[in-house]
This record gives C-alpha cells, structure tokens and sequence, in this order.
C-alpha cells in the first residue's frame, strides 16, 4: 500500500493545503526567489505532517460539519512549511546533494541562498500559524520547532562521539523529529476538540509516531537504496552520526574493535558496505526492528481513547506503515 492511499478520507483538505503552498510560494514573478519557490513545490513530498494534523482534527471531531476548514489547512500548510525549511536546513549542514531523487537547493544555489531560503520558508509557516487565530496554537508550534532546532545543533555536537549511549540518541530523536510530530498531532486535535484527554493522547501518539519514523529513517539511510530513498545512502555514516542501527550493532558487543574502526572510516565506500552487511546479517536489524515495532505499538495504544472512524483507522494504517519496508531486509524472517 501506498502512503498516499491512506490519505483517501481528506484528499479534499491536501488538495486545500497544496493550493495554500502555491500561493505562498507561487506568487508574483521575484526572479530567482521564484524560480527556487517553484522548484520546491515541484518536489512533492509525503506531506505526512500536514495529514497527520487533519487526521487528529478529524479523528478528534464529534460532529464532522462542525470542522471549519480554514484554520486547519493553514495550519497544515504552515507545518508542511517548517518541515520544508528544516529540510533545506538539514542539506546544507549535512552536505547533501540530492533530495527526492534530484539535486538539492544548496548544490544547485549554494549554501549562502539554501540558509536563507530556510529562513523564509520559515517566515512563512509563522504567518500562516498567525492566521489560524488560535493563540493556543501558536503555544503548541513554537516549543516544537524550538525542540527541532536543539535537536539538529546536539546531533551536530555528538558527531563521531562513539560514547554516544541510546538514551542521548532517542532524545536527538524526539527533539529532532517526533516534536513537530507530536504537535501536528495535538495542534489539529485543539482545533476540533476540547477534551484535555483527546488532545493529549494524540500529542503521544504524534510523538510516539514519530519516534519510530526516524528510528526507520535511520535504518533505511543505512540499508536503503538511491531508487527508494530519493538520495544516496550513507548520509549518517559519512557526517560520523551515530543512530539506531550502529547503536544496535554496538549493543551486540561482538568485534567492536573493528566495527568502530570501520565507523571512522567515514570516507570509505567499502567500510560503510561492510557496516551495512554487519547491520543486516548480526541480527542487529531484528534488533532495531522490533524497537521501532514497540514504539509503532505505544502510538496505536495511544490512539484508544478516540471514537471509532476512518480517520482514526488511517491513523493506525500510517503507524504500521512505518515499519513495513524494513521486513524486505529481514533475514531473519
């Protein structure tokens, strides 16, 4: 199944979120700042922040005519928004260049214009999060970007720090990741209703959610392939990052001299293959799996308190979503 298949319910509310995107970045003719806007919006991506945060109102509302429209697709826009941004930003600090199977901002404009195009997508989710005239909103956005933030500058401080221990990565994680997450989740349930127990389980299902969606990510950077991925493999490896599958494969004990000597190699094609094969053949694969798998559990326990609906049904499919293209490198299975 495709990721897009599960989005059937609000295919109406992403068809509002894509016009949203294309005004903002569309607009009148501003030269190369066009040309840029244009060039991000031809790169469709999962748009996985916005449905989620359609899905909690949706799956949150007792009275579906009661949804008002237009402060939840603005409130997806400006969250498809600040992950666009953190993208852009996520390039340039981790020297990437291609994204979707195609050349990023930074290697087609440099790095100088990635930076501020960033800074501009962000510019640009804050109004749209202005618009949606909920100050409680507003109060559940900014701590999250502020987490997204502190998470990339710890991620960036623990390079090739190979003391780094699970507990220091799954914090990365939640900052990094799971937060805007969490708040896609709990910002669209705010919208829709005001159930204190509502709201907050949806913000541990997003935060849950989101946990085992980078942990995943983590996995596929290491095992995946360029077709798949949309970019090159390896990316962690190369910028000295420890994530899940090292911590995994580390956590065996078995010839860790070697295993970190082939970690420091960062440059080395033939070291990264040999770490990939270790990862998938050790078991430690099984190993990362079934943490992912725990995580993807928390978040449907999470989503028990709801009502029965499509909505909450797709919010289960995307969590056993995460999961299912890890089972094809399982040699265990």
């Amino acid at each position: 199944m495709k990721l897009t298949d599960l989005y059937g319910p609000i295919k109406t509310e992403l068809k509002k979120v894509e016009d949203i995107l294309a005004e903002r970045l569309g607009g009148k003719d501003r030269g190369v700042m066009s040309e840029i806007n244009r060039y991000l919006l031809s790169a469709k991506g999962k748009r996985l922040r916005p449905a989620l945060a359609i899905l909690s109102a949706r799956a949150s509302s007792k009275r579906q005519s009661s949804v008002s429209i237009r402060p939840l697709v603005r409130l997806a826009s400006a969250l498809e928004l600040t992950h666009m941004a953190s993208l852009v930003h996520d390039d340039v600090i981790d020297k990437s260049d291609l994204r979707h199977n195609r050349p990023t901002i930074n290697s087609k404009w440099g790095d100088d214009v990635s930076v501020a195009v960033g800074d501009y997508l962000y510019s640009e989710a804050f109004s749209l999060i202005s618009d949606c005239g909920n100050p409680d909103i507003i109060a559940c956005i900014s701590p999250a970007i502020r987490a997204m933030c502190e998470g990339e500058l710890i991620q960036v401080c623990e390079r090739e720090n190979l003391e780094l221990l699970k507990h220091s990565y799954v914090v990365i994680v939640k900052k990094k990741t799971a937060a805007l997450f969490a708040a896609s989740c709990h910002a669209g349930s705010m919208l829709t209703s005001e159930d204190p127990c509502v709201r907050d389980s949806l913000r541990k299902y997003g935060l849950n959610f989101g946990i085992a969606f980078q942990m995943r990510d983590d996995c596929m950077d290491l095992i995946g392939e360029v077709r798949t991925l949309g970019k090159a493999p390896g990316a962690d490896f190369k910028m000295g990052e420890l994530t899940l599958p090292v911590l995994k494969l580390l956590s065996q004990k078995k010839d860790n001299g070697h295993i970190i000597s082939l970690l420091k190699q960062t440059g080395d094609v033939r070291a990264f293959k040999k770490i990939r094969e270790r990862f998938i053949n050790s078991g430690a694969l099984v190993k990362a799996r079934e943490e992912i798998s725990r995580y993807v559990d928390k978040a449907k326990n999470n989503l028990n308190v709801l009502a029965g609906s499509c909505f909450k049904e797709n919010l289960l499919a995307l969590a056993d979503y995460v999961n299912d293209d890890l089972k094809s490198y399982d040699n265990s299975r």
